[in-house]
């Protein structure tokens, strides 16, 4: 070969190789700086590990990561990419487009590592667990600032803006304003009343009155309410195999949309909920609140009892500190948090405070002429000669059956039943919540242990109770209730058979204080204006409003969560809210008062394309309940009916097939309720705010899903429930103009809450000279201007 030929060929490969190590190292790096975190040899997250080339062509729990060459079909990249669910970086900004072709030019060539990759520093930390001063120092975790009195929302924003050098967006349209605010604060698109008077409204104050009005309607208790239910993982059954119902569990989501419209102040609804039955124990709010604790999924029948309980303790700790801390304490259940400064000491420390606790799914819960009036009536009853006679005998015939059947099990489970509950050991607990079920007398039991002469007695005599006049019946709810005091060990691996050292009650060791008692009342004094806990609900509330937090994770404010947007405001806004004296109609006025609540949706800044610098409004897709209010309200056709047992809308026939439990309400009238009361079973969720994201309840939801799916289009289209609002909706527009022009203009006011353009108006009029009013109506429906909120 020509020497020169040969040395130019040796060059390139040179230099090819060079390039190819260079693009190695730059993945390498890319990896270790965006994926490692969570996907390293240590408990990796979906059990992907992704430190050498062999972990990661092994893929994780759904398989294969990488298709050889092929990034468009490697589930790696399309998680990287947003082509599919769950977006990678989990609860992070997405990838840039140069990190994006990195990656995709890294698998077409082969998925080449370079060298094993490491772990960040952060994760590096040494053997046992020590706090470190970055740790106590974490922006979430220092007291709030002294609070500046001349500040404002738009201060902080704008200092932002102009650093970056975005331009803000001009200010929104009175029409889009209103209807902004209506959907934000009551769920429910604006009348054309309404519009009518914000607009022609140019006195002074205009804007105000409106958030005055929408905040005194019942209707914001129940937008608000649900954000809550979300956080609360509500709902009312049991879950997993039988989902048995819980029928008193519609209390609490009463109590949640009765507080909020009487702008309870958050940090009273945090003692509520944490410790009310020790707080107030005659207030039958506060007691009902604490069933906060017990929404969480429930296996009744489980064969370990002590399990069970300690599977309820865990949910509790875990959505506490989720809820109103914004820490992921679940992760220390096990082990000291792999990336929080959260030791495994402090998880049961905080579950220390709710081990002794009662757990009540049935607790009296009248207010004070309630129990007055039922106690009347049962003293007056149960001096009725019937009444006493039907008592005695059953009582006799049901203790006959229990000494039977207890004198059938075996002497170990007898002795625990007969031993008092203080004086149990532990296998003793467990085998006497196993044998009660065994002791329990049926219908069948009762009868059979009567003879052919006291049945009959027995029957005549209930005949004659069912003439008398009963007392009427108490409310009940699911509550917590004090207990004696327990101890509790740090379990290994979260085992309850392997308990280790004991703990007392104790608070979150880098939060810094010493909890002052050891009962509940003295965790939710400290939660309730703790400053992160007023930081965390200070964000909730900015989210709902902006379609995102300043805390883009919103439950998680630990070093692994994202960092404000602007901590400034962030630290402003707690402080206002803390002295606001916690009230979140307040916080409301303060932020839909401002600049930034009040721009328009566009235009995009190329210096900010995300607006984490909040230079416009984002434009938001509303909730399925939204959707689905909003239809019923646009076809007048709304029952604004409060509170009370869920209710059950017609489903699909074929979503029942296999399915139970769900028995559709025989008023029609029922049907026509707001979606916060649909009846909420955790396995068989409403199907049409299944398709539009709507949580599980299993866990605790601090921010909805908003994707963009065919089954939603199709609902839109298809689902009975609109097209019923749409034939509703025709005949409402009928009764009230019998213009097609004039029925068109009220038919946009109506559903997108402005008047049609001219060319708007003129295509509707084309469209009506061939298809039914309904149709058009249904059209409306499906704009993106019904179902998004701008």
């Amino acid at each position: 070969m020509n020497p020169f030929r040969f040395g130019a060929v040796l060059a390139a490969l040179i230099v090819f190789a060079g390039r190819a190590q260079a693009d190695d190292d730059a993945a390498t790096l890319l990896l270790e700086r965006r994926c490692v975190e969570c996907h390293y040899t240590t408990s990796p997250k979906g059990g992907l590990d992704l430190s050498t080339r062999a972990a990661l062509l092994r893929g994780g729990e759904t398989g294969p990561s990488i298709a050889s060459g092929d990034p468009d079909n490697s589930l790696l990249w399309r998680l990287a990419s947003r082509k599919q669910k769950p977006f990678m970086p989990h609860k992070r900004d997405p990838l840039p487009d140069a990190e994006l072709k990195t990656l995709a030019d890294w698998i077409r060539a082969g998925t080449p590592y370079a060298r094993d990759l490491k772990p960040p520093a952060a994760l590096l930390k040494p053997a046992g667990f020590a706090l470190t001063e970055a740790d106590r120092n974490h922006w979430a975790f220092r007291p709030l600032p002294r609070r500046d009195g001349q500040a404002s929302v738009d201060r902080f924003l704008d200092a932002k803006l102009r650093e970056a050098g975005v331009e803000p967006a001009p200010r929104a349209s009175r029409e889009t304003l209103l209807r902004r605010a209506t959907l934000d604060l009551t769920g429910l698109p604006p009348t054309p009343a309404d519009i009518d008077a914000f607009v022609n409204d140019r006195e002074p104050g205009a804007w105000d009155r409106v958030l005055d009005r929408l905040l005194a309607s019942p209707r914001y208790g129940e937008r608000w309410g649900r954000h809550w239910l979300d956080l609360a993982r509500f709902a009312e059954t049991d879950g997993f195999e039988h989902d048995a119902v819980r029928p008193h569990s519609w209390r609490y989501r009463d109590y949640v949309i009765r507080s909020f419209n009487a702008d309870k102040p958050y940090d009273r609804f945090v003692r509520e909920q944490v410790a009310g039955d020790e707080l107030w124990p005659d207030d039958p709010d506060a007691l009902i609140a604490t069933g906060f604790n017990l929404l969480g999924p429930d296996m009744v029948d489980s064969s370990d009892q002590i399990q069970r309980r300690q599977l309820t303790l865990s949910d509790m700790t875990d959505t506490t500190a989720m809820v109103f801390l914004g820490l992921t304490l679940g992760c220390a259940r096990c082990h000291d948090h792999k990336f929080e400064p959260l030791a495994q000491r402090d998880y049961y420390r905080m579950l220390a405070f709710f081990a002794s606790a009662t757990f009540r799914r049935e607790t009296p819960v009248p207010t004070a002429a309630e129990r007055a009036a039922c106690e009347e009536g049962l003293k007056a009853y149960q001096t009725i000669p019937q009444v006493r006679e039907l008592t005695t005998l059953e009582g006799t015939a049901r203790d006959k059956v229990r000494q039977r059947k207890l004198s059938k099990v075996t002497p170990e489970a007898r002795m625990a039943v007969l031993t008092p509950p203080e004086q149990r050991d532990t296998e003793q607990a467990n085998l006497a919540l196993e044998t009660e079920p065994l002791l329990e007398v049926s219908e069948k039991d009762l009868t059979d242990a009567l003879t052919p002469q006291e049945r009959d007695r027995r029957n005549a005599l209930l005949e004659e109770a069912k003439k008398l006049p009963r007392p009427p019946p108490l409310p009940h709810a699911m509550t917590l209730g004090p207990g004696k005091p327990v101890t509790t060990h740090i379990l290994f691996r979260g085992e309850y058979s392997q308990p280790g050292e004991e703990v007392a009650p104790g608070f979150p060791q880098v939060l810094g204080a010493e909890a002052p008692a050891r009962s509940r009342s003295a965790l939710a004094d400290w939660l309730a204006t703790h400053p992160l806990s007023t930081r965390v609900m200070a964000n909730r509330i900015w989210q709902q409003h902006f379609g995102r937090g300043l805390v883009s994770t919103p439950s998680e404010f630990g070093p692994h969560g994202q960092a404000p947007s602007n901590p400034e405001l962030l630290d402003w806004l707690a402080g206002e809210f803390a002295a606001g004296g916690y009230s979140l109609k307040a916080m409301h006025r303060l932020l839909m008062r401002s600049a930034a609540y009040q721009r328009s949706v566009g235009p995009v800044s190329p210096k900010d394309p995300e607006n984490r610098l909040f230079g416009r409004m984002n434009r938001r897709r509303l909730e399925g309940e939204a959707i689905r209010d909003s239809l019923l309200a646009v076809s007048g056709r709304l029952n604004l009916e409060m509170g009370g047992p869920g209710v059950f809308p017609p489903i699909p026939s074929d979503v029942l097939k296999g399915s139970r439990g769900w028995t559709v309400s025989p008023d029609p009238r029922e049907h026509l309720r707001r979606s916060v009361y649909i009846f909420s079973r955790r396995n068989l969720r409403f199907p049409f705010l299944e398709v539009f994201d709507a949580p599980d309840g299993n866990l605790s939801c601090p921010e909805r899903g908003r994707s963009t799916t065919a089954p939603q289009s199709l609902t839109l289209l298809n689902a009975e429930e609109v097209m019923a609002a749409a034939r509703a909706t025709a005949q409402r527009l009928v009764a009230e103009t019998p213009r097609p022009a004039e029925q068109v203009r009220l038919l946009y006011r109506l559903t997108l809450g402005r008047s049609p353009t001219d060319r708007e108006a003129a295509l509707a009029i084309d469209f009506l000279n061939t298809s039914p009013l309904s149709e058009l109506c249904r059209a409306l429906f499906n704009l993106n201007s019904f179902v998004y909120l701008e």
